[in-house]
């Protein structure tokens, strides 16, 4: 919805003449509140749902909705500002914003700023643009879901990976009940332990990586961080291809436990 959107808002200021370095900003911003728009209907749906199910008052539904846009919005801003400030290091090399650069990489705002400068410059390879377009129709056409295909493409293989190994982790859990002939109502696989340990690993990673990006956001905390680092010791050890194969060696470890669990849960004949 946003890229889009941010596509449609470029095209009509190219048409009203609003084009080049100035008005960039200005569709970022209109991509930006189309965006938080959708993201809040949607999220206003489902509560309001999930409110008539448990017998909630939709009056102070809407007044907590309220609350948590304020609320995430200051918070938010807050965040933003912290981790974008650079450090001495990034400012001597004439670098003024961390977020976008190694140190917080940022896909998706880069797709974004690319589209929009590409469009209002008129340098955008539309080539591309349209050769994604034909292959997402193709997809749907074949029953595939080209928004899941697309994510995965532009995003980084270390990001994919994982994502992929935990859907064929349910689909071998999926395969042994059925093989067992267990059926789950919809309700019952939402609410399954594998799910709920699932959803816990993304919220705790979530949860985490904002807490490490806030502890390195500070040079003297990163530094003092570094010292506690044990990633020197353990490669001076066992080598830099024993580290690697010693995080393969761990995610290995929570995937089979993400699988017992998942299957400790099945035994509804």
């Amino acid at each position: 919805m946003t890229i889009a959107t941010l596509m449609g808002t470029c095209l009509i200021f190219i048409a009203v003449k609003w084009t080049g370095y100035f008005y960039e900003p200005m569709a970022l911003v209109v991509g930006g509140m189309i965006c938080i728009a959708a993201a809040n209907a949607g999220a206003t749906s489902q509560d309001l749902k999930t409110g008539y199910i448990v017998g909630a008052t939709p009056k102070y539904q809407q007044l907590a909705l309220f609350v948590g846009a304020i609320v995430s919005s200051i918070a938010i801003g807050a965040t933003i500002q912290i981790l974008d400030a650079p450090t001495a290091a990034m400012e001597a090399q004439g670098v003024y914003h961390a977020i976008g650069t190694d140190k917080y990489p940022a896909p998706q705002g880069t797709l974004m700023a690319t589209l929009i400068k590409g469009i209002l410059s008129f340098n955008l390879d539309w080539q591309f643009v349209l050769v994604g377009v034909c292959i997402a129709i193709t997809l749907e056409l074949c029953g595939i879901k080209s928004l899941s295909f697309a994510v995965g493409t532009y995003l980084p293989l270390s990001t994919t990976l994982p994502i992929f190994i935990g859907g064929a982790i349910r689909g071998i859990v999926e395969g042994r009940q059925k093989r067992k002939g267990i059926e789950l109502s919809p309700e019952e696989e939402d609410l399954g332990k594998g799910n709920l340990f699932a959803t816990g690993l993304v919220a705790g990673g979530a949860l985490a990586g904002v807490i490490v990006a806030f502890l390195m956001a500070n040079d003297d905390i990163a530094a003092f961080l570094g010292k506690l680092n044990a990633e020197h010791g353990i490669v001076g050890a066992i080598g830099d291809l024993g580290y690697r194969f010693l995080g393969v060696a761990f995610f290995v470890v929570m995937g089979i436990i993400l699988y017992r669990i998942a299957t400790s849960g099945s035994k509804k004949a």
